[in-house]
């Protein structure tokens, strides 16, 4: 038997919390058994099966064994840093490139500041910070994209 505090509409404010869109966690249904019991487990034996059928349906590739006396042609990193590689590529004077890469964390810790007093979570409210995320992370993918192929193509992606 579980006890159920239903909440009290008439409290002054409750109501003006519910007005203003706050004070959701003063009713609803509990986290226990309803999520603990049967939400998470089924989350959890999602990821884990997601997780193992990418490690059986695409495994890692062994390769050749590594020669320390033969470079190949073209040496990439980790693919999480193929944005700032293709800057370095793409940007003529190296010193700028530096710059531009110096500027991906100051504009990582700028973008939450970006319309800081706009009390809504709501992306759609929130236009300006919004469209600065979604540029930046269509730029990071253009790069990212454009650094595994050739110097001539790599901007335009061979498309023009």
């Amino acid at each position: 038997m579980s006890i159920l505090k239903k909440p009290d509409l008439s409290d002054p404010k409750l109501r003006a919390k519910l007005a203003m869109g706050m004070g959701h966690n003063y009713y609803g249904e509990p986290a226990w058994p309803n999520d603990l019991l049967y939400v998470f487990p089924v989350v959890i034996l999602g990821t884990i099966a997601l997780c193992v059928g990418l490690g059986v349906l695409d495994p890692a590739m062994v390769g050749e064994p590594a020669d320390p006396f033969a470079t190949p042609l073209e040496i990439l990193p980790e693919w999480y840093l193929w944005p700032s590689f293709q800057m370095l590529r793409v940007v003529p004077n190296k010193l700028l490139g530096i710059a531009l890469m110096g500027a991906i964390p100051v504009g990582l810790m700028v973008i939450p500041f970006i319309e800081n007093v706009n009390k809504f979570q709501n992306p759609f409210r929130r236009p300006l910070a919004t469209a600065v995320f979604l540029f930046g992370t269509l730029f990071t993918i253009w790069l990212g994209v454009g650094a595994i192929m050739p110097i001539d193509k790599s901007l335009t992606l061979g498309l023009f």
